[in-house]
């Protein structure tokens, strides 16, 4: 079954690509009211090709947000099942004049396909569904059972997808999760991603006036929401990057010694880091933490967005009623959403500001996640990644989150694979996002040997 697959796969790489080009060409942006239908029309896109390559019980579940894609293939009784997961939404494509070609117009150029989404996640999805296409041709009965599911909302939190999960955590039941929406740490390194942070994304608003004051007539006696928010922020890390909230660190788990002897000997240049991935002209950060461990397994606050008042062309003297501040967090280990939540929460009121009244909102979380490395499964991914990159896999920390994967731990008691194929500069989220189109490849081919390796 195996060589079969893969001689498939080798042979389709072309139709693969016009298929994943397809894909790419729907701008199925979940966050833009405008771009609902769009959305609708990637998930129809999938629900069709699955049901093409021979996935059973096909079907496009509505939600109250973007619709989830389900399907599966249960004909390996007392073998392990599998459930795969990915996401059809993406981000935004500003700022369009940055774009060398249209965001969702694919082009391939140097050996990568350029477009939003190619490999945050649409490009990473289609691995899946690919290697289920090269393994179900076979005829033969496949080594394990396979789910699949898919979302339009991860790239706005995810609400659709937990809440289903929530409600129907049989119809997801498996052995372990399989995700590819991370990086390899290098060029022809195969990684595992075996953590994540987690993650939560508030809003702070500061509230003066009734309403927005003329700031000849009342500045000097009114109090200004902005210089409040601005002392309120100021006042959550020390000029050292430590987060100043009390109780926060309070039960943080610290990685293990082997995960930090293993990250010391990753091929990391932190000049070259800094040069060319950050673009700044110093890093910052906690005192006595190495870069990846920064990045990887501590606890940050950053601050996104301050939207308010008036900041059109010209001038406005007005002295705004309110100021607001998009503030995350992300969590490592030994840390709960909803306590952090409380815990921000409780701190900001401590340091109000007089005249002003002061809320904290929750938009949406995710939990931190850690796998050990000696699951069967993170064994059987190692092996299937080193047959097909010919190095041994390495394995690392993500700092991003994926929220699905907590619930993943929460509601069906699973690990979760983190077997990614992006690139450091693959640009997601950013203008001239790609995907390297052998590891879009490679991609296929480790997906159809974990899965034969799972099953034995």
């Amino acid at each position: 079954m195996l060589e079969e697959a893969l001689r498939f796969a080798e042979t389709n790489k072309e139709a693969a690509l016009d298929q994943l080009k397809a894909f790419l060409r729907i701008p199925s942006i979940s966050t833009l009211p405008d771009n609902k239908q769009d959305v609708h029309r990637a998930a129809e896109f999938l629900r069709d090709e699955l049901l093409r390559v021979g996935m059973e019980n096909v079907q496009v579940i509505e939600t109250s947000g973007h619709p989830l894609v389900y399907a599966d293939f249960l004909h390996a009784p007392g073998r392990p099942t599998i459930l795969c997961y990915g996401h059809y939404d993406v981000q935004p494509p500003d700022p369009l004049e940055e774009w060398i070609s249209p965001p969702f117009e694919p082009e391939v150029r140097n050996g990568n396909v350029y477009a939003r989404g190619a490999v945050d996640d649409k490009g990473q999805l289609w691995m899946h569904v690919k290697a289920l296409e090269a393994l179900l041709q076979t005829g033969k009965p496949l080594p394990v059972n396979v789910r699949l599911i898919a979302e339009g909302e991860e790239e706005v939190g995810g609400e659709a997808i937990a809440a289903y999960l929530r409600k129907h955590p049989e119809s997801l039941s498996a052995d372990v999760a399989l995700v590819s929406d991370t990086d390899m740490f290098a060029p022809g390194l195969p990684t595992l991603c075996v953590g994540l942070r987690g993650m939560i994304y508030t809003e702070i608003e500061v509230r003066g006036a009734r309403t927005d004051l003329h700031s000849g007539i009342y500045g000097g006696a009114a109090p200004n929401p902005f210089f409040a928010l601005a002392q309120i922020l100021a006042r959550l890390k020390d000029e050292d990057g430590r987060i100043l909230i009390p109780g926060l660190l309070d039960g943080v788990e610290a990685p293990t010694e082997a995960e930090l002897a293993a990250w010391k000997a990753l091929p990391f240049n932190e000049e070259t880091y800094r040069e060319h991935e950050v673009g700044s002209t110093e890093l910052v950060g906690e005192p006595g933490f190495s870069v990846l461990e920064r990045v990887w397994s501590r606890p940050t606050l950053e601050i996104h967005g301050m939207p308010g008042g008036f900041i059109g062309a010209g001038a406005k003297t007005v002295i705004p009623a309110k100021a607001v501040a998009k503030v995350s967090m992300r969590l490592v280990p030994g840390m709960e959403p909803q306590r952090t939540f409380e815990q921000l929460r409780s701190y900001v009121a401590q340091i109000t500001p007089r005249g002003v009244t002061c809320e904290v909102r929750l938009i949406h979380s995710g939990e931190p996640v850690v796998v050990g490395t000696e699951n069967p499964f993170v064994q059987s991914a190692t092996e299937a990644m080193r047959e097909v990159f010919g190095r041994e896999t390495v394995f690392v920390r993500g700092g991003g989150s994926i929220p699905i994967v907590g619930e993943f731990q929460r509601y069906l008691k699973i690990p979760t694979l983190l077997m990614g194929f992006g690139l450091p500069d693959d640009n997601l989220h950013a203008p001239n996002e790609k995907f390297h189109l052998a590891n879009f490849y490679h991609g296929i081919e480790s997906i159809v040997r974990f899965v034969v390796l799972a099953g034995k």
